[in-house]
């Protein structure tokens, strides 16, 4: 025979309360709900829980046997609302999160280092490899994304980040290959880009202001990393597009110079996705809030 736990919880709480008001009261249900939903537990059950009076609820021999039930039902959903209280109250577990490697290496190890010491009751789990891993399926947290996300009701994303690529080259190749003045003169260069390539060419689109420029280049170094990327352009294979806060080490140590410096790619957005039909947990929540923060300084 299945009985709905909740209607245990109600029985609990009528008995506790000594009334069906003072219960509908604390469960936050009008009493017609309260009184109809016991009637038809007695109904399912075969057999009274209550005698009902005009001035006192009495307990029937089988209410009283059932009574040690629901308390237990009782003390368990309090028990579960005490636990979810304390991990909203103070984050704690397992954190499981994907993403880029380049990301989490150059732009995020310092935060994620004082997450940690902020938060000594979590701990973390990242999946650094290209895949894409299934969140709901494999029990992830979150994932960081870049670009446009496909439609999937079974998760929810916020925005995180919006950057754009430049275009970067060492001082030596540009002293012995010179730099172009437009986009066309890429053609005359080594391209390095990131993925994807089709027929040995790369589509890459700048854009100045609302001038739009976009076409397909032959690629001399095509890595779906793009601190590789940029490690390949500091040291003069060719111009490489890469994020600012990847390039900026590089640039700031004269290794690497602009190209194009008028010219940019599109916008590509971060995302933190995370499963949407979830109860966001404590530690999720504030490891996206530490994310913002970083990334939005």
């Amino acid at each position: 025979m299945d009985i709905d736990p909740a209607d245990l919880l109600l029985f609990a709480r009528i008995v506790e309360c000594g009334s069906f008001s003072l219960a509908a009261e604390r469960v936050q249900l009008p009493k017609s709900t309260v009184s109809r939903r016991i009637s038809l537990l007695e109904a399912h059950l075969g057999e009274r829980l209550l005698q009902r009076t005009t001035r006192k609820l009495m307990l029937t021999e089988f209410g009283s046997s059932l009574l040690e039930h629901a308390r237990r039902v009782a003390d368990e959903t309090e028990a579960a609302g005490a636990l979810a209280q304390h991990r909203q109250g103070a984050p704690s577990g397992l954190l499981r999160v994907s993403m880029p490697a380049d990301f989490a290496n150059l732009a995020l190890s310092e935060m994620l280092a004082t997450f940690l010491q902020k938060y000594p009751a979590i701990s973390l789990e990242l999946d650094l490899s290209p895949r894409r891993v299934d969140l709901v399926a494999e029990n992830y947290d979150l994932a960081i994304r870049m670009g446009d996300l496909p439609d999937d009701a079974t998760l929810a994303a916020r925005r995180i980040l919006g950057s754009s690529l430049a275009l970067y080259a060492a001082p030596g190749y540009a002293s012995v290959r010179g730099l172009p003045e437009h986009p066309d003169d890429l053609f005359r260069h080594d391209v390095l880009s990131l993925p994807p390539r089709l027929n040995g060419l790369v589509r890459w689109t700048l854009e100045r202001g609302k001038v739009r420029w976009e076409r397909e280049l032959p690629v001399r170094v095509l890595a779906n990393s793009p601190e590789l990327v940029v490690r390949m352009a500091s040291v003069g294979i060719g111009i490489g597009a890469s994020t600012e806060p990847i390039a900026r080490p590089y640039v700031e140590k004269g290794a690497l110079v602009r190209v194009l410096p008028e010219w940019s790619f599109p916008q590509v957005t971060a995302w933190a996705v995370f499963p949407g039909r979830r109860l966001m947990p404590a530690k999720t929540r504030v490891f996206i809030d530490a994310l913002e923060a970083t990334l939005g300084s």
